[in-house]
């Protein structure tokens, strides 16, 4: 049950972090989309680890294979699994960890839930498992494509410790421009601050987090369910559902308390036929329904929990020690999470566009 995500558009990710390998399946994907395996590992290649100097170097190269579900280029509308095999796995690293607990990691969690864990590589709790929802959220994205004209889904890197990305307005903020430095922010300047604060902080056996700030583009209005199921809500657990996430805002968030009710809200006008908005602090949703605005929205991620330096721990069997992990880390996992951010946007709205087709035809 833990380990699937969606209601139409449902999903299974499956594989622990120094398995054999990892994996999805996709199960409600409609028939006769267009999908490749490029269009898989080029969301891949943007999450995999050793693609820059400030990401793990663990050498993977993730190459996805379509093992069911689609023929000749198109979706056949039956369950889609994808595979990608672990190449690069080296459980020694983990020795220590049989034993003792890292501090903030899901060690002690797995063992207290399960009286069992997969030690290497932190098993389901690694990263590595977001590789089936980005794949999967690459065959998402290619039906919201296929049905909404305009769809675009853009993260970015907003801050870096102390570090802040200044974004730019409108049409000037592209996947061009983000993609253009290893660190996937909008603003050039903040990218050189920030990678040489990860550099540091990697040198010193240490970890920095950040928060990563996320743009959705041509959503319909009607998207997302009055009560339990509101959009907003489902982003949200879509987003905290991901490794290292500590906080999730929308709109003006938690600034939005500091105004009064006649300074938030916004105001409606008519733009031809089409109804808009002349501010969006509601973040494009509004009573858990899209309204056709911009969906805006940040997810805080925490310093990534296994740093190089000794720190003071228990083991498995309740006494005091100390531990200096080993084995390959990201310093900031915030470069490899913007894929992952973008993945789960495509899974949320392409489970409540089929949800709202279904209703309303």
């Amino acid at each position: 049950m833990a380990s699937n995500f969606g209601t139409l558009f449902r999903i299974s990710t499956w594989g622990e972090s120094h398995g054999p390998g990892v994996g999805v399946v996709v199960d409600g994907c409609p028939p006769k989309i267009p999908l490749s395996v490029e269009d898989i590992q080029h969301e891949l290649n943007r999450r995999r680890p050793g693609q820059s100097k400030i990401v793990t170097p663990r050498k993977e190269d993730d190459a996805a294979e379509i093992l069911s579900g689609v023929l000749d280029g198109q979706t056949l509308g039956t369950p889609i699994g994808i595979f990608v095999r672990n190449t690069d796995q080296r459980p020694s690293a983990y020795t220590e960890m049989q034993q003792a607990y890292r501090p903030s990691h899901a060690d002690y969690t797995y063992d207290a839930k399960y009286g069992i864990r997969a030690v290497s590589g932190g098993g389901r709790s690694s990263a590595r498992e977001t590789i089936g929802r980005v794949a999967a959220g690459a065959i998402a994205r290619k039906v919201l494509q296929h049905s909404l004209s305009g769809y675009e889904c853009l993260a970015y890197v907003k801050t870096v410790q102390h570090i802040t990305a200044q974004v730019p307005a409108g049409a000037a903020l592209t996947a061009d421009l983000i993609e253009s430095n290893i660190v996937r922010t909008c603003d050039a300047a903040a990218a050189e601050e920030m990678i040489a604060l990860i550099e540091k902080v990697r040198s010193e056996g240490n970890s920095v987090g950040g928060v990563i700030e996320c743009v959705v583009r041509g959503v319909p209005p009607g998207l997302g369910e009055p009560v339990f199921d509101k959009l907003e809500a489902d982003l949200a657990k879509a987003m905290l559902s991901l490794p290292a996430t500590k906080g999730f805002e929308i709109g003006s968030g938690f600034a939005g308390t500091t105004m009064t009710g006649l300074e938030h809200n916004d105001e409606f006008f008519m733009d031809g036929e089409t109804v808009r908005t002349r501010t969006n602090r509601s973040g494009g949703i509004q009573g858990g329904i899209s309204n056709g605005e911009e969906i805006v929205f940040r997810v805080a991620f925490k310093p990534t929990a296994t740093v190089l330096r000794e720190q003071k721990t228990v083991t498995n069997t309740g006494e005091d020690t100390t531990l200096a992990a080993r084995g390959r880390h990201d310093a900031c996992v915030l470069p490899r999470a913007v894929p992952m951010v973008e993945a789960m946007v495509h899974l949320v709205l392409a489970d409540h566009f089929l949800r709202q087709r279904a209703m309303r035809g």
